[in-house]
């Protein structure tokens, strides 16, 4: 599996995407829940009586769908986590191998210079 830096980066704003995508889900279950609470309330007043299935009926779908959501949050989370984790693998090889080549670069520098250089070639 070949995993470069522009992968993980595009992995990073698909998850991020999702991200927001989740958040505003999120926030879609916060306003439900307020409206019902709203209803619940402009009922009391008017005097209505609620069946208490009903109300339970409404609780249960709004937490179920916001344990759905966490767990898919989480989810992301763990993949987020797993694409930075690899990202900074591959930018301390990308220092090393960057280190090796200048290393290497500089040996076969020197070692130009020994050959060319005439007063370090044996007189005849």
């Amino acid at each position: 599996m070949s995993c470069t830096i522009e992968k993980i980066l595009t992995d990073a704003k698909t998850l991020l995407e999702r991200l927001r995508e989740h958040d505003a889900a999120a926030e879609s279950l916060v306003d439900q829940s307020a409206a019902l609470h709203r209803r619940v309330a402009a009922m009391r007043e008017a005097g209505a009586v609620l069946p208490e299935q009903e109300i339970e009926s409404q609780i249960d779908r709004i937490c179920e769908m916001g344990e759905v959501m966490r767990k898919a949050v989480q989810v992301d989370d763990n993949q987020f986590c797993k694409i930075q984790e690899k990202l900074a693998q591959l930018e301390l090889e990308n220092k090393e191998l960057r280190e090796l080549l200048s290393i290497s670069s500089e040996s076969l520098q020197v070692e130009k210079e020994n050959s060319v250089d005439p007063a370090s070639q044996p007189i005849k």
